[in-house]
């Protein structure tokens, strides 16, 4: 049915919902906080541990991200927000007639942001780990470096879009990132924000943190072997 020729009767109204769950919140909000943490301190030997520490943390991140991206709720699924190459250009098309498609959850092109976010950061771990084990040469520590750099780049692009897109869109999405909730029909929100998973996944990163600095030897903080794991 078009919706345009629809009774407004049976439009259903269109209201704060819960969208975002917990768990992907705390997950964002410390990706966040990570990678800001780890860019910082990648110059730092003073700071090299933290650098180690906030690298490995996004790795664990990614690994929740995956899991809970098939059996998180209804908005936080791959399978909700990953389309094909013509929806994306579809999406950016009507962003450009300024009557942008409305998606609940993320849009097309915000999707391919994330994915491409988990991939570098991914990538950035496993070239971190390996120049700090020292398990390969010079040209890993590089590609560290680069891969860094575009995780920056994509950072930069998304931040940007996440501003024209709410601007467009008329909807703040950064505040729909701290409160989980958007203006929707009741049928497109989630039912619970899933806390005990936010709850875990939270203690699981600071109890890695205070393990992390407690059982390092003292002297790790300053080694003049600095490595790069995390940027």
């Amino acid at each position: 049915m078009n919706a345009i020729s629809a009774h407004p009767a049976d439009t259903p109204a269109r209201s704060s919902v819960l969208v975002w769950d917990a768990a992907v919140r705390v997950f964002h909000w410390l990706m966040v906080v990570c990678f800001a943490g780890a860019y910082l301190t990648s110059e730092s030997e003073t700071w090299r541990l933290l650098h180690v520490t906030l690298g490995y943390t996004m790795a664990g991140l990614v690994v929740f991200r995956i899991v809970w991206g098939f059996v998180g709720t209804r908005h936080a699924r791959f399978s909700s927000f990953i389309r094909g190459p013509k929806a994306v250009v579809r999406y950016l098309r009507t962003l450009l007639s300024r009557q942008p498609e409305h998606h609940t959850g993320h849009n097309p092109a915000g999707a391919l942001a994330i994915v491409g976010m988990l991939a570098l950061t991914a990538s950035i771990a496993a070239t971190g780990w390996a120049t700090y084990n020292d398990m390969a040469g010079e040209w890993v520590a590089e590609l560290h470096e680069g891969v860094s750099t575009a995780m920056l780049v994509l950072v930069g692009l998304h931040l940007a879009a996440v501003v024209v897109s709410g601007w467009l869109h008329k909807e703040n999405l950064a505040r729909a990132m701290l409160s989980g909730r958007k203006v929707a029909t009741p049928g497109e929100g989630i039912r619970s924000p899933w806390w005990i998973v936010a709850v875990l996944l939270l203690s699981a990163v600071l109890g890695f943190w205070y393990l992390q600095w407690n059982s390092a030897p003292a002297s790790s903080i300053g080694q003049s072997a600095y490595a790069h794991p995390a940027r």
